[in-house]
């Protein structure tokens, strides 16, 4: 027993050479996750949050997960971290899931080189050269299945747009079989990447992991065929073993497969998300939806044949959607936009964080009303006259900042708006009771079908 009141004293009562930020680690393991997690409305910082703010001040400790961790609300401290520090904090069970050899944890130089391979591939000039038709194509099909239902899931689309769009980019023509079995793999990994790190039969971190190993091996397996039979890989393959060729830095066909089951995965759990949710703040505001419908009327109008595939030009024309996209990423990203783990002990005025502690920086400037007025306002016209193109600013951090910049930020964007444009070339409206909630994922609890008009082609 005084073992045990021991341990639990530690437990909340870390050690610290210096000061720690005040807060509470909550029970022992358990930490304070329960509370954290608890769904609530997604255009909101969670109450969790808000409650320690008013008792802690901007910077707290706490423990989820099993881990330790400091939260931030403080934006100069957030970007400083994210400038400053390379290595990526995130749970034991996203560690788990993505696999030791991860994006997450690969040293410095690694982390470069994958960045800067994908960049050719997803960075402004490789979407304009390989992407941008696929995306149009595969969000044309999909629209128009949509409306001969008379509905559409937007999530799940979108969803199938992209992985349809990357698995061609990344992995060239892949056995229909495969490509299935592919997709039954992405089913068994729930909107629950946070969570306990026990890998338990039945939990959900175990069907995780074991979709997950089935994953790696069928994509290692096209690889290899591919490569035995010399038939022609995709774009990303091509950058990778062509650099090989150059006797340039070498990338493993192992760590190839795992950078790209890593890079689909976060993919497919953000963008058709916050995607949904941008439609439905769209459909709350019929100004924005008509000025958008005039947006790609135009568009579509300009064109020398209505059924052209969509340009680069045509995208970057966009104003009123990028300035749409700009303003749902502000207020859609209540979530940590700054992971961390220091390497160093860290002092902030009176306090340290320590090293080695998950360091968690929340977007608090997206909502401060002396850089936004009326901030819980969705507004896209607050962006007019602004960069659009940009990615990140000081004030505007939906992909994080630093060195680990969301490296798939331009394709979120490319993808949003391809979509937007081929829903906005139909009537469609959303239901009212559709609502948008957040368990650290953005959540619809009532679906996020658009219905389709009968008369239902706007061009």
């Amino acid at each position: 027993m005084l073992n045990l009141c021991h341990w639990i004293y530690q437990w909340r009562n870390p050690k610290c050479n210096e000061i720690l930020p005040p807060g509470s680690m909550g029970f022992p393991i358990i930490g304070e996750t329960f509370e954290f997690m608890k769904p609530h409305d997604a255009l909101q910082f969670p109450s969790f949050v808000r409650k320690r703010i008013i008792r802690h001040g901007l910077v707290f400790r706490t423990s989820l997960f099993g881990g330790k961790f400091i939260i931030s609300m403080d934006n100069e401290l957030n970007m400083e971290i994210a400038k400053t520090n390379r290595t990526i904090g995130v749970p034991k069970s996203i560690t788990r899931l993505f696999g030791n050899n991860n994006l997450f944890v690969q040293s410095i130089e690694s982390h470069k080189h994958v960045r800067s391979s994908t960049f050719q591939l997803l960075g402004p000039q490789g979407l304009k050269l390989r992407v941008i038709e696929d995306i149009d194509l595969l969000a044309r099909k999909h629209m128009e299945e949509g409306a001969r239902n008379g509905f559409l899931d937007v999530k799940e689309a979108a969803s199938k747009i992209l992985i349809e769009c990357l698995a061609k980019t990344v992995m060239g023509d892949m056995d229909p079989e495969t490509a299935k079995e592919l997709a039954i793999c992405w089913r068994k990994f729930p909107s629950g990447w946070f969570r306990f790190p026990f890998k338990i039969p039945r939990m959900g971190v175990y069907d995780m992991m074991k979709a997950r190993k089935r994953m790696m091996n069928l994509l290692k397996e096209v690889v290899l065929k591919k490569r035995a039979s010399g038939e022609e890989f995709g774009e990303f393959f091509k950058i990778i073993f062509g650099e090989n060729e150059r006797g340039k830095e070498k990338m493993s066909v192992e760590n190839a497969i795992n950078y790209i089951y890593t890079f689909f995965l976060i993919a497919n759990e953000t963008t058709p998300r916050i995607l949904a949710a941008t439609v439905k703040l769209i459909s709350e505001k019929p100004r924005i939806m008509q000025e958008l419908q005039r947006e790609h009327a135009r568009i579509v109008g300009d064109r020398s044949e209505k059924d052209a595939a969509l340009t680069w030009e045509d995208y970057k024309s966009m104003t009123s959607t990028h300035m749409v996209i700009n303003e749902s990423l502000r207020i859609t990203t209540t979530v940590p936009v700054v992971l961390r783990k220091p390497d160093h002990d860290i002092q902030v005025g009176d306090y340290t964080i320590p090293a080695g502690w998950t360091f968690m920086g929340y977007p608090n400037v997206h909502f401060n009303p002396e850089k936004y007025e009326d901030p819980f306002v969705f507004n896209p016209w607050r962006w007019k006259g602004k960069d659009l193109s940009a990615l990140v600013s000081k004030n505007h951090v939906p992909f994080g900042a630093g060195p680990r910049l969301c490296v798939g930020a331009y394709f979120a964007k490319l993808l949003m708006a391809i979509f937007i444009h081929n829903l906005c070339r139909y009537r469609w409206s959303m239901k009212v009771e559709t609502t948008v909630t957040r368990s650290y994922m953005l959540m619809f609890p009532q679906g996020c079908d658009v219905q389709f008009s009968e008369d239902t082609k706007v061009d």
